[in-house]
């Protein structure tokens, strides 16, 4: 498995599994696609893929906002908004950032920033709740304003091509991981607020993509492609059964807000028909302290979506993406962040994870299926109230699609070391310590922050505060601080690191035009590179 850095003296025809720089077995690969019809279908299924974290990050930052009265206008409002922005931003990325099958929603990574601001003394004077939510998500806005030209800056201008030129197998391969792995509290800790029905949920999944396609021999990939579909219709059924015959009526609150299908409260609050519009919560303010928390926010946001996007190019069966369409592709990710700020979302964007994992699911790694999928958010978050629907989908059985995908994602950072020498004392300790540190920091910077309702590092700079908390509660950009340090140092002047690393089997793909393959994967619509080019 192993390539460079002694091999027995057998060449490459005498491996049992030869390295591959793109992976076999992919159905279709980005430029690629199903019939119009399945292509639909899977579009659908991409969408209530990326609604749960749509649902989450707004269902967290609305109530502290000032926006959780009990009709829960603001939050639908503020849900459908942002996926009206996440189906402009996929689209836009799909079609002129790296082109690869990436959804760009919502994030986590903004949540530490955006609640800082909204539990600001600032908001004291405010009584009414509905004017310190326009308040404080008008300051949101101005920070995300901000923030975004620092992302376009380093996008559009190089900077990040300049880092990914030095960028290894060995380096990448930990910050993939971890991309995954590191959402782990989002896992099984969110399925067990109701494991009778996120445990079946589970099952479910495993069950319909793992084991029926190898006991119902068809010619058709049924069962595995639509995997999440068939699992989320079955125990949605399930939960509404057990909500109707009152299983849950004695419980307790917090047992029958996540076991109920009945108190998301979305559909009633939802609009019939509404257009999310600029600036609709009125004049962004900006503060520069709020700016720089928000900025170190997209500086993670950059991390980890680079990490996403190197597991969508595996799973999509393209070569190893250019250092130029990662900037690229950086640089789009800014103009996403512009549109969160300019319509008011709450939250930055990312390239979804989970939509990165399902790729390698239904092994479907169509461009123009993710397209499709951004059409479903634009639609359906117009007509507030058929998504609102979607949207009630009980948290528990998301958290138990993440068990799966999130596990893809991370399986495609292990799929890197194809290309590292793992018989190197020196790949074993880069690649074992950043993992190690990955995980031990982010768990300390976020067991610290549950513990004591501040962050280890507690200064009288809230700014200060919020960027070491935001940036070192990311396991994903700690990994990749780490080990790309320590792959550019450590013992870098020997020549068998170039061979340890894996950089050989990338060097043919730092340049656009060295690899034929690289124009069908990533080149730009209508010959916009022409005037666009990518060195």
């Amino acid at each position: 498995m192993a390539a460079g850095g002694g091999n027995g003296g057998k060449s490459d025809d005498f491996q049992p599994f030869p390295v591959k720089d793109q992976l076999p077995g992919v159905d279709f690969c980005v430029c690629t696609s199903p019939s119009w019809p399945e292509s639909i279908v899977h579009g659908f299924q991409h969408y209530l893929v990326m609604l749960g974290t749509t649902v989450i990050v707004s269902s967290t930052i609305v109530p502290l906002m000032g926006g959780g009265n009990l009709k829960q206008t603001e939050k639908a409002e503020v849900i459908n908004t942002l996926l009206f922005v996440s189906g402009l931003n996929t689209l836009l990325q799909t079609f002129f950032g790296t082109r690869l099958p990436v959804v760009i929603g919502g994030s986590y990574v903004f949540i530490i920033p955006t609640v800082s601001i909204a539990l600001s003394s600032r908001y004291s004077f405010l009584t009414d709740p509905n004017e310190r939510f326009k308040e404080s998500m008008r300051d949101v806005q101005g920070a995300l304003i901000v923030a975004s030209f620092f992302t376009m800056t380093i996008g559009f201008f190089g900077f990040w091509r300049v880092f990914a030129r030095f960028f290894s197998p060995l380096a990448a391969a930990p910050l993939v991981i971890l991309t995954g792995l590191g959402l782990y509290s989002h896992g099984f800790p969110q399925l067990a607020r109701c494991i009778e029905v996120g445990l079946p949920a589970l099952i479910a999944v495993i069950f319909f993509s793992q084991y029926i396609p190898h006991l119902i021999k068809s010619n058709r990939a049924i069962f595995d492609r639509f995997a999440i579909l068939f699992s989320i219709v079955v125990i949605w059924v399930y939960a509404e059964i057990l909500t109707a015959a009152g299983a849950y009526d004695n419980s307790v609150p917090k047992t029958q807000f996540s076991c109920r299908t009945d108190r998301s409260g979305l559909t009633s609050a939802a609009s019939w028909i509404r257009v999310p519009y600029p600036l609709q919560w009125g004049r962004p303010s900006f503060h520069a302290g709020d700016a720089v928390s928000v900025i170190a926010a997209s500086f993670v946001a950059i991390v980890e979506s680079t990490g996403t996007f190197i597991a969508a190019s595996r799973y999509a069966s393209a070569t190893p993406i250019p250092p130029s369409v990662h900037s690229r592709g950086v640089g789009w990710l800014g103009v996403a962040i512009l549109l969160n700020g300019l319509f008011g979302t709450g939250t930055g964007s990312t390239a979804s994870v989970e939509n990165a994992g399902l790729l390698g699911l239904t092994r479907v790694g169509s461009r123009r299926v993710v397209q499709i999928s951004a059409f479903f958010m634009l639609f359906l978050s117009v007509f507030g109230k058929f998504g609102a629907i979607l949207a009630s989908i009980p948290l528990p059985i998301v958290a138990a699609l993440y068990c799966v995908l999130f596990a893809y994602v991370a399986s495609a950072g292990l799929g890197l070391l194809q290309f590292c020498n793992l018989n190197s004392f020196r790949t074993k300790f880069i690649l074992g310590f950043s993992l190690f540190i990955g995980l031990s920091i982010s768990q300390y910077f976020n067991e610290y922050l549950l513990v004591s309702g501040h962050g280890p590092v507690h200064t009288q700079s809230t700014w200060f505060n919020n960027v070491m908390q935001t940036i070192f509660s990311s396991p994903a950009t700690v990994a990749i601080m780490v080990a790309f340090f320590l792959d550019c140092t450590h013992s870098y002047w020997h020549d068998s690191v170039r061979l340890d690393n894996g950089s050989h089997w990338w060097e043919k793909f730092r340049s656009f035009n060295a690899d034929t393959r690289t124009e069908n994967f990533y080149s730009l619509p209508a010959n916009l590179n022409s005037f666009f080019p990518s060195f």
